[in-house]
């Protein structure tokens, strides 16, 4: 029995957005409107109007298909009828909730319009028949009323539009798998029509020098170094193709932080070059998301006032240093989730690369220093000219 009322509560939060126990005055009020009767018959058909309604309401979230909108047919008539007999009409309030809910947007609409009509017939009736009850809770009425006409047309543009914000995400996120798909093909692509071919020549020329190595030396000889500048071609083309694949250079990400810094009216000077000629692609890509991981840190939560960027390159390793005078903080104290500085240690020892932060609780600033190596040229490189 737990199970299943937990299941409820959460189906109705679902559904609604709201607690199933707001409604529970609203299963007491009707009573009051019954009792008023001094007929038996009227309080005893009134109460099983009352636990009808409730079961149906129950019904109408577990069932499917079109069971759905019978039970809510079975709860408009009762919620007509205690309008009409008794002068309730908060019943209404269920519904009203309910069809602004329903995705089907035939049945919405028309259970709108029924629920709708049948609503304003049993006010209509109250204030024809005179009731003075009724007309004491005139204010209520015509609240009731309000909520009726526009509580599902809101719950349902409402719910239409979480649902559209849902399948745009899906959407965007199957693009961009999509590109990642496209890009993967591409690269396939690239690499098969740039190093296939001159690795195919390769193959064959050094098969046809082991064979004259004995038979013709010098056309052996010459066979390798064909061999020799195909390689050395290939090489060329293989890094023009990583060129030109997509990756951070430094010294954009040191222009993106000048255009944060600056707009945060924090004033923002670079030391050293961030001109790059022996960092591979990928380290220099993980030193710019550090780079930016640090600044965006500085303008968040520093409250610093300046910050210098020093970039120091040798053959050996890279090293940009973010200083600020900001508050500073005690790093093994951090939150380092909260602040990014996790990732950027994760990232930089990917790549054999270190994160050192020195910062006191004292004013004086917090100086963050990302080193990752850098890969010294080798001899048949340097003589490839490339």
């Amino acid at each position: 029995m737990r199970t299943v009322l937990q299941k409820l509560n959460a189906m109705f939060r679902k559904n609604t957005g709201l607690s199933p126990y707001v409604w529970i005055v609203f299963y007491i009020l009707p009573f009051y409107f019954i009792f008023r009767t001094s007929s038996l018959y009227q309080v005893a058909i009134g109460i099983a109007m009352v636990i009808l309604f409730f079961v149906c309401y129950l019904l109408s979230f577990f069932s499917k298909g079109w069971l759905v909108y019978f039970w809510t047919g079975v709860q408009i008539v009762i919620s007509t009828a205690m309008g009409f007999l008794y002068g309730y009409i908060y019943f209404s309030l269920f519904l009203a909730f309910f069809i602004g809910n329903l995705r089907n947007r035939a049945a919405f609409f028309t259970l709108y319009a029924v629920h709708l009509i049948s609503t304003l017939a049993a006010v209509n009736y109250g204030f024809a028949k005179q009731d003075p009850e009724f007309i004491k809770q005139l204010p209520f009425v015509l609240l009731s009323l309000i909520a009726v006409i526009l509580l599902p047309v809101s719950s349902y543009n409402k719910n239409r539009e979480d649902r559209l914000i849902g399948q745009l995400e899906n959407a965007n996120k199957r693009i961009a798998e999509l590109v990642k798909l496209e890009e993967r093909q591409r690269i396939a692509r690239d690499l098969h029509d740039t190093l296939g071919q001159k690795l195919s020549l390769i193959g064959l020329k050094s098969d046809l020098a082991l064979k004259l190595i004995r038979k013709n030396p010098k056309q052996a000889e010459a066979e390798m170094r064909n061999v020799l500048e195909t390689a050395r071609a290939a090489l060329k083309e293989a890094r023009q193709l990583v060129t030109r694949m997509r990756g951070a250079k430094l010294e954009d990400e040191i222009e993106r932080a000048r255009q944060l810094l600056t707009a945060a009216q924090i004033e923002f000077e670079v030391e050293g070059d961030p001109s790059l000629t022996n960092t591979s692609l990928i380290n220099e890509n993980v030193a710019c998301m550090c780079l930016k991981e640090a600044v965006t840190n500085i303008v968040k939560h520093s409250g610093a006032t300046r910050c210098t960027v020093s970039i120091d390159s040798t053959p050996i390793e890279l090293v940009v240093r973010v200083r600020d005078n900001g508050l500073g903080f005690v790093p093994w104290t951090a939150n380092l989730r909260g602040s990014g500085l996790r990732g950027m240690k994760e990232r930089l020892e990917f790549v054999n690369g270190n994160l050192d932060i020195r910062s006191e609780e004292n004013g004086e600033g917090t100086t963050v220093i990302i080193t990752v190596p850098n890969m010294p040229k080798r001899p048949m490189e340097q003589g490839a000219g490339v």
